[in-house]
């Protein structure tokens, strides 16, 4: 029987070891109910390859079956993942898992697939039947390239660690709460999302947010509001790619400093870079009123850009124009764009928008280069990007001279060391600072420089004095995303929630494909006592990110306070598998298991000296770690933590006082009453 797709000889291939199914043929009951679950799946009959005598226990005699590699020819992989299957002696590790790996690797479709959706998906789709040790789990992730995700089918109670069977369709005391008939549509339907990823078919999600949350955007498109997609890469070297990625930026900077336009930041407007979307669709989902789109050609000094404006509302080209000139020229040709759209759309410019367009970024094109190369680094968002983002900016540094805009952007990159939690000592901070200082004694009036000092004051523990600091910068730059983000978090801290509705609003209005905005609308709920909403707002947040490990380490946390423990224990005990997480939140999650299992020696032991330092100096974790110890009955350390925080001026007394449910075993101590009559008084007398 062949593929629905030509050229492909199976669409499904099941890999499993003989012992796991000789017993009691929990493999071929799988396999039976999976084929039934496909044909209500797909309209088409869908082919699998399972051989119920399969190689195992590969020896030097043995010969592979030659037409083995026909059979590997198919569109999704199924290993079962059991204790015994992550052996490099056995024949299905070797000549399935591994050698499928590699071949599809460098078929036509690789081993990711995007699906319709816009996540990605591996074509290796593992089924799950036991826990694994750490160690197998890593030999599975080092031949995925990636964190083993897959569909479990676990049993689990203490002491028991074993496959999922069809006739316990009540969870009962399976710790994994798991139905055996769901898993079985969880296999087909994320088959059926690859397979629609291979095909480049349109797919229908089943959204798990609740009609509770608001929309993104208004349904009311403004009239005054644009997009400005990312301009394309003409570029006879592929490398380009951060140069067209940075003019969209500046382009998105320029009008977003006029007060009467609407524009979409650069993180929502990213998402549609490389996506073949229609108008239309690209207006669905941010809801404006014109498209700028264009091209970047950039072929040694010489530079061409073309730009074009649309009216999505009529798919009218209302203007159009060309731009040839060389590397110098750059700045110019941004500033002729940004106004040849303030002229179409016939707006009119107070003097000090007039002001901000005209603005050079740096003082050359050299300069602007190495930022545009970092910043590209920093959207990353890893160690390693980061590295070379600090390489790039010190290089323009040495090179070309002082800049503020270099010095900023490198201190950001240095923050993102200590907020990823990759640097957390005292150090990296005080390299932060010198280089907030260097850049504003340059430009006096930097945002960024503003920006910086804020965060660096977070770190170091005064959020009063941090947030003069992101006010300063919300004052010079108030459409700037980053800074709206931060400038709502203060006003989090500080218990003042009316403050940040505005910001939280704007944000999801003009980045309204970000996950993060969405994360942190969720923290925003959280603080105050809304878990629901926050637990909804986190989903919507993961379902347009399902990487975003922020979001994956926040989640159950969420969960747990809304009182779904259990949920929240089995997704903490899939995010302890995760190799994308830093070592520091890695301990982090370890902990808040084990205090919300109540498991006392094992949390007050999970936590080194540097993870105690981070929560320490950390502003949010500071403020929560109170809770966690208080549910471990640790009594002395959660007022100790509480006085701590409310010191360096986390005054949501609010929250502290009934909102927090972890806090509930404190609130009867004395010195925990006097600490909320001092910071009942801070919270009232504070002005913002």
């Amino acid at each position: 029987m062949s593929s629905i797709i030509e050229g492909y000889n199976y669409d499904i291939f099941i890999s499993y070891r003989q012992k796991d199914n000789r017993h009691d043929g929990w493999v071929t009951e799988f396999v039976n109910n999976l084929k039934g679950e496909l044909e209500s799946t797909f309209k088409e009959e869908i082919s699998v390859y399972f051989d119920i005598n399969p190689h195992d226990g590969l020896l030097e005699t043995h010969d592979v079956d030659a037409s083995l590699k026909d059979k590997l020819k198919c569109l999704v992989f199924i290993p079962i993942i059991s204790r015994t299957y992550c052996d490099p002696k056995s024949f299905a590790w070797e000549h399935e898992f591994k050698a499928f790996v590699e071949l599809v690797s460098k078929d036509q479709f690789g081993l990711k697939v995007k699906l319709p959706g816009g996540n990605v998906a591996n074509r290796v789709l593992p089924i799950q039947i036991h826990e694994l040790d750490r160690a197998d789990s890593k030999l599975c992730e080092l031949v995925l390239g990636g964190v083993l995700r897959g569909i479990e089918f676990i049993y689990k109670e203490p002491g028991v660690n074993r496959p999922l069977r069809s006739e316990e369709d009540n969870p009962g005391n399976n710790l994994n709460k798991t139905f055996y008939r769901n898993q079985i549509n969880k296999v087909a339907i994320a088959i059926k999302e690859i397979i629609s990823g291979i095909r480049k078919e349109p797919i229908e999600f089943d959204v798990e947010t609740k009609e509770t949350i608001p929309t993104t955007v208004k349904p009311v498109v403004q009239e005054k509001s644009i997009i400005v997609l990312p301009f394309e890469n003409i570029s006879p070297d592929p490398d380009q790619e951060y140069f067209s990625d940075g003019l969209t930026e500046e382009i998105i900077t320029d009008l977003s400093h006029i007060r009467d336009l609407l524009v979409i930041s650069r993180s929502s407007a990213m998402t549609f870079k490389g996506a073949k979307a229609t108008i239309k669709d690209i207006t669905d989902k941010v809801h404006v009123r014109y498209v700028l789109e264009g091209s970047v050609r950039k072929a040694g000094n010489n530079l061409r850009i073309t730009a074009q404006l649309i009216n999505a509302l009529t798919d009218a080209h209302i203007w159009a124009d060309k731009y040839s000139g060389t590397l110098d020229d750059v700045f110019d040709i941004q500033e002729k764009v940004s106004k040849s759209i303030v002229d179409a759309l016939k707006l009119k410019l107070s003097s000090q928008e007039k002001e901000k367009i005209i603005t050079k970024p740096t003082r050359n094109f050299h300069l602007y280069e190495c930022y545009l190369k970092a910043k590209y680094e920093i959207y990353i968002w890893t160690k390693e990007s980061l590295d070379r983002a600090v390489h790039i900016l010190q290089t323009g540094l040495e090179n070309f001279g002082e800049d503020a805009l270099l010095y900023a952007t490198l201190g950001e990159a240095k923050f993102l060391y200590y907020d990823i939690g990759a640097e957390t000592g005292k150090d990296i901070l005080n390299e932060v600072e010198e280089l907030a200082k260097k850049a504003l004694s340059i430009e006096p009036d930097i945002a960024q420089g503003y920006k910086l000092y804020g965060l660096l004051e977070m770190g170091r523990g005064s959020l009063v004095e941090g947030f003069k600091y992101m006010k300063k910068a919300y004052d010079s730059d108030p459409n700037d995303s980053g800074i709206i983000m931060h400038t709502a978090g203060f006003y989090m801290y500080l218990g003042k929630p009316s403050f940040a509705e505005p910001l939280y609003k704007k944000l999801l209005e003009i980045d309204p494909l970000s996950a993060m905005n969405f994360l942190f609308e969720g923290f925003h709920q959280y603080f105050q006592g809304s878990f629901e909403k926050a637990i909804e707002y986190t989903q919507k947040s993961l379902k347009i990110d399902l990487d975003n490990v922020y979001g994956i380490f926040w989640y159950p946390i969420f969960l747990a306070a809304d009182n779904q423990r259990d949920v929240a224990l089995k997704l903490i005990e899939q995010i302890i598998t995760d190799s994308r997480i830093s070592e520091v939140f890695m301990e982090l999650i370890l902990f808040i298991k084990y205090t919300l299992t109540g498991m006392k020696d094992l949390a007050l032991n999970t936590l080194n000296v540097e993870t105690k330092n981070y929560t320490w100096n950390d502003p949010l974790f500071s403020g929560l770690m109170p809770g966690y110890y208080s549910l471990i009955d640790e009594k002395e350390e959660a007022l100790r933590y509480l006085d701590h925080a409310i010191s360096r001026g986390f005054i949501n007394y609010p929250f502290f006082s009934h909102i927090d449910p972890f806090l509930e075993n404190i609130r009867g101590e004395e010195r925990f009453k006097k600490l909320m009559e001092r910071v009942k008084y801070e919270w009232e007398n504070f002005e913002v």
